[in-house]
């Protein structure tokens, strides 16, 4: 699933899009009217003086991941989610979307984890199938909370039921009992990373392997292309998270030329970027903090074993807390990639991906505001 299609259905689901928004076609007439009659709405709910802040909540932000899980859907709705819940106020934390995966089962499998498309998922119900299936079935959902139509995500979702049972599966057979996407701890990852796990062969449950590390997106393209990436290896991505990279850039080329080689079931990557919708294999993104702000995956070094291990949601390195406190020692300062401009100033307050990639504010910045 791609990102437009991902955030799209993230807005849809927290209910801050109409029904359909986020499987209606591009070019569609549909996804035309779509348009229409989304600046009406606007017009209502000035009128109506129903805000975002009304709409967007915990339960909204809940209900997204779970729409998210129940797809399969792409790891970058999971930095969009959390960068939305601190826009709005809300605290929320890579854990609490571990537990909307450990309840929400796995209902739809896209392109490229299965031969499906997002056409054929429109047809055969769109998000409100899925979204009513959760709440029909599932119980996951919180479906009386208002959206951006001015009616409750059950009004929304009413009488929307799946129209291919194998495209949008019901919840009584799930490819899997939880959701598609996994937030994995670990003494790479003390601030969590993400897995499309619904992307992983289904065999596939434990990654063991010896890193081969790159300090960059395209020196990893490289050592891929020219054979030094090779069976058993962990492809090790670092400084192109928020802050290294700057802006976390995709991690696209990298998975897919590992694919390209036949290598998806036989090397695993890690990184502190993020990746496209279309990402498969046993590709692992977002780790936190980040290199550039000293995390843990910069203490990584050629030839450590690294462990993936799916069922305990853990990512480690297999060194010991002594090991690491030697190599932080021995590392050497980041050096930002831009030095002057709005980007400078972007390097300096950005936060890694466990926060949602923001900026750090006037409360991070100089202590909270005194009554």
């Amino acid at each position: 699933m791609y990102t437009a299609n991902s955030m799209n259905s993230l807005m849809e689901a927290i209910g801050m899009a109409l029904p359909y928004n986020g499987t209606a076609l591009a070019v569609s007439d549909q996804r035309k009217e779509l348009v229409r009659a989304a600046a009406r709405q606007v017009m209502e709910n000035v009128k109506n003086n129903l805000k975002p802040r009304d709409i967007i909540t915990k339960d909204a932000i809940d209900d997204a991941f779970a729409l998210d899980m129940a797809m399969g859907g792409s790891t970058n709705t999971v930095l969009h989610g959390l960068a939305i819940a601190h826009e709005a106020g809300i605290k929320y934390s890579e854990e609490d979307i571990n537990v909307i995966a450990k309840r929400t089962p796995h209902l739809a499998k896209i392109a490229p984890s299965s031969s499906y498309t997002m056409e054929q998922v429109h047809e055969a119900g769109g998000i409100p199938a899925i979204m009513n299936e959760l709440i029909d079935k599932g119980g996951i959902l919180h479906p009386d909370r208002i959206t951006v139509t001015g009616k409750t995500i059950r009004e929304n979702v009413a009488g929307a039921h799946t129209k291919d049972p194998e495209i949008i599966r019901e919840t009584d057979n799930p490819y899997s009992e939880e959701g598609g996407l996994s937030i994995l701890y670990g003494n790479v990852a003390k601030d969590g990373s993400v897995i499309k796990v619904a992307g992983v062969d289904d065999d596939i449950h434990k990654f063991v392997g010896k890193a081969i590390c790159f300090d960059s997106h395209d020196d990893a393209v490289a050592g891929i292309d020219d054979g030094s990436v090779k069976k058993g290896h962990v492809v090790v991505i670092r400084y192109e998270g928020p802050k290294g990279g700057p802006g976390m850039p995709e991690m696209l080329n990298p998975t897919s030329n590992i694919i390209g080689r036949g290598l998806g079931r036989d090397v695993a990557l890690i990184t502190d970027g993020r990746f496209s919708g279309a990402t498969h294999g046993i590709c692992i993104g977002h780790v936190s903090p980040e290199a550039a702000s000293g995390g843990e995956i910069s203490l990584i070094h050629d030839g450590d074993t690294i462990t993936i291990d799916l069922t305990n949601r853990t990512l480690n390195v297999d060194l010991t807390p002594e090991e690491m406190v030697a190599r932080r020692g021995e590392l050497k300062p980041f050096k930002p990639k831009v030095r002057y401009g709005y980007l400078a100033r972007y390097q300096y307050l950005v936060t890694s991906a466990n926060t949602g990639g923001v900026m750090l504010g006037a409360d991070e910045l100089f202590g909270p505001e005194e009554d």
